[in-house]
């Protein structure tokens, strides 16, 4: 049996790939949608964020709007292939638990 990608099977991580994995292929979200959605602090976020990063999983682009930054994340292609490839691993081992 395979096993579960660990970068991605942590809860927070895991809720993070599933949001992220909705938007369109070249989608992005800002970071404080990103905490919205997700009702996390600033600092868990970004602690998830940058283990996703390590694993090149998220693409995180800093740009500004005026003199505001702005943080936008999305999915790699890398990192879609690997949420994929962990809810097929997930249902193969919920459809054994049967």
């Amino acid at each position: 049996m395979d096993e579960l990608d660990p970068v991605i099977h942590a809860q927070a991580r895991l809720r993070i790939m599933a949001a992220l994995s909705t938007l369109e292929a070249d989608g992005s979200i800002s970071f404080p949608r990103l905490q919205e959605l997700l009702d996390m602090t600033a600092g868990n976020l970004s602690t998830h964020l940058r283990k996703l990063e390590d694993a090149a999983y998220v693409d995180i682009t800093k740009t500004h709007k005026g003199r505001t930054p702005i943080t936008y994340l999305g999915l790699s292609k890398k990192g879609r292939r690997a949420f994929e490839d962990y809810m097929d691993t997930l249902r193969s081992v919920l459809g054994e638990a049967k």
